[in-house]
């Protein structure tokens, strides 16, 4: 494979790459970059090495499998751990790469400039590591918008941590809300104002018994690898040496053999006092942020430790953030819940839930990504009205507009090209991923539930969806209950109250991308078939007052393929526009 990308390439001996910025020693797992080094984990090392030497040409999920874990079987979240730990070093971004951009549904691609280097040259290695910007809700200024509340509070709480007393936090949200990216917005800040220790672990989606312990492992090594790791390495000697035995590469061979052979009265119980207590020593010497990502696909072993670790009373300078998605805890009965509600009954952790964010903050993203020319006026509430402020929805609908050349750059400005209408239409393939996941996680009850829904609109009434479904209507407030508890798909509308005296709970899809990619879901006889069963359940519903509702039953008549129906409350809409003096309105019902 990679003779192959050195014949592409023109590279003879691709030892030494330059990339921008960067130079790689292919033979060293260190990635230089100016006076600084970037330890990575190897296996995150070896995928770059994979793309740097196929760089410009698609390297497929299979292909990086195969290479970096040969005769292993692993899920796809531990790859997209590795590219999402490479775009960290790198400060790249997912959805404007650089340097490594995601070919969505089959792989990945280094689209970077890659050269030989002309000579060795002489690097620092005491500088410290470059810091981690998460892009999510990031402009390319680097600022973190409307979320100042909440990294007031994570200040609060590092601030009482700096003064002995250990804090567990937890920042929860749907997936996109941006819990990575304020996080990383944290770490940033503090790591440039602050003396401190930082390291973080990712818990990754596994198929069956997750490794125990692992992300307490993966944010071990990365200290240890760090400009302090002699240090700390003595100190788990003395300390923690049940810890070392499962980190291998940072001992010698001698020192494996001799763990080994005092194997005896390695127990659970000594394991998480061991590091609770090795924790408390660090700390006296120098405050600790310990960052555990994605707390949902927690394994058992963790938890029992972040709950013992919470519960001990000495005093400790230390803050522990996990993030976590309350739908995933919720679906998969996961046991981080029932920590989470014990930990908070006794005052021993706190948490933060992320909101949608505002449209003023679409628009503050707008302005510092492209500034204050050329954008029209309403793209910031089109935005928010099609995302509702979720921030991985609307930075992806961002970046489908340049791709798409919406929005275009000219010289030192950028422009708007299309209408706000264009906007308004179409998913993106990520979000549109994204979703689908979601749908898949649903039982077949609630997806053939939310899939009626849509065909009753953006905004519905349960009561119409229980005559496409044939069941009650208390049925459809019951599953629709349960998913807004949930935090997912749709929210509640208040109460609707047909002149035929139905009184049924009104219910709204979350976002309007939501509702369009359910909607596409649906096969089209069935949707024929409950476009039509829908506008005479309304129909029949509304009775005398059904003209008032003429044009949204003429749009469930025309998709049903009921052209008499359709055609008469085509009419009835558009005498209502005339009646109102909107000349157009009622010109585009004639014309249907």
């Amino acid at each position: 494979m990679q003779s192959q990308a050195k014949k592409a390439s023109g590279m003879s001996d691709p030892q030494r790459l330059v990339f921008g910025p960067f130079e790689l020693d292919l033979r060293d797992e260190r990635l230089w970059c100016a006076a600084a080094i970037i330890h990575l984990n190897p296996k995150a090392f070896a995928v770059l090495r994979c793309l740097l030497t196929q760089a410009g040409q698609l390297v497929t999920k299979d292909e990086l499998f195969a290479t970096v874990w040969p005769e292993t079987v692993v899920s796809e979240a531990v790859l997209a751990t590795a590219i999402r730990e490479l775009r960290r070093a790198l400060h790249d971004r997912a959805h404007t790469p650089q340097y490594i951009e995601t070919v969505y549904g089959r792989g990945y691609r280094f689209i970077a400039a890659v050269r030989m280097a002309a000579s060795a040259r002489a690097r620092q290695t005491s500088a410290p590591p470059p810091r981690r910007v998460s892009p999510s809700v990031l402009a390319p200024s680097g600022a973190l918008v409307g979320r100042e509340s909440e990294l007031a509070q994570l200040q609060q709480w590092l601030g009482a941590a700096l003064q002995g007393e250990r804090q567990v936090g937890f920042i929860t949200g749907e997936a996109g809300i941006g819990k990575t990216a304020l996080v990383d917005a944290f770490v940033d800040h503090v790591t440039a104002t602050s003396d401190l220790w930082v390291s973080h672990g990712q818990c990754i989606e596994q198929y069956g018994s997750g490794e125990p312990y692992l992300p307490l492992l993966e944010a071990l090594g990365r200290l240890c690898r760090g400009a302090d790791g002699a240090h700390l390495l003595e100190c788990l000697r003395q300390h923690a040496p049940s810890w070392l035995r499962h980190m291998p590469a940072l001992l010698t061979a001698s020192e494996r053999e001799r763990l080994q052979r005092q194997d005896t009265g390695m127990t659970r119980e000594r394991m998480l006092r061991e590091l609770a207590e090795v924790m408390e020593v660090l700390t006296a010497e120098q405050p600790l942020v310990l960052v555990l990502e994605d707390l949902h696909w927690s394994d058992v072993s963790t938890l029992e430790w972040l709950s013992y670790v919470a519960r001990r009373r000495e005093p400790a300078r230390v803050l522990i953030l996990g993030t976590y998605r309350p739908v995933d805890v919720m679906v998969h009965t996961h046991p981080l819940r029932t920590v989470i509600t014990e930990l908070r009954q006794h005052g021993q952790c706190v948490e933060r839930v992320l909101d949608y964010l505002s449209e003023a903050a679409v628009a503050a993203y707008l302005t510092q990504r492209f500034g204050t020319r050329g954008l029209p006026e309403g793209l910031a509430r089109v935005l928010h009205q099609r995302t509702n402020g979720n921030p991985f929805f609307f930075v992806t609908m961002v970046d489908e507009m340049i791709h798409q050349g919406v929005v275009t750059q000219q010289d030192t400005h950028w422009t708007f090209c299309g209408d706000l209408e264009a906007v308004a239409i179409g998913v993106p393939e990520s979000v549109r991923y994204l979703i689908e996941s979601q749908l898949a996680q649903l039982s077949a009850e609630d997806r053939e539930m939310l899939e009626a829904a849509s065909i009753a609109g953006t905004e519905f009434a349960a009561a119409a969806v229980a005559a496409v479904l044939d069941c009650e209507t208390e049925q459809v407030e019951a599953q629709c209950d349960a998913l807004v508890r949930r935090g997912q798909f749709l929210r509640p509308r208040g109460v609707a109250e047909w002149p035929d005296r139905t009184i049924a709970t009104r219910y709204r899809f979350l976002h309007d991308l939501y509702h369009e990619v359910v909607y596409e879901q649906v096969a089209t006889t069935r949707r024929i078939r409950w476009h039509q069963q829908i506008g005479v359940r309304l129909e029949a519903g509304y009775d005398v007052q059904a003209r008032e509702m003429a044009a949204e039953l003429a749009e469930h008549f025309l998709r049903g393929k009921d052209t008499p129906r359709a055609v008469q409350y085509l009419r009835y809409a558009g005498e209502q526009a005339l009646q109102r003096s909107a000349q157009v309105e009622a010109m585009a019902q004639c014309t249907k």
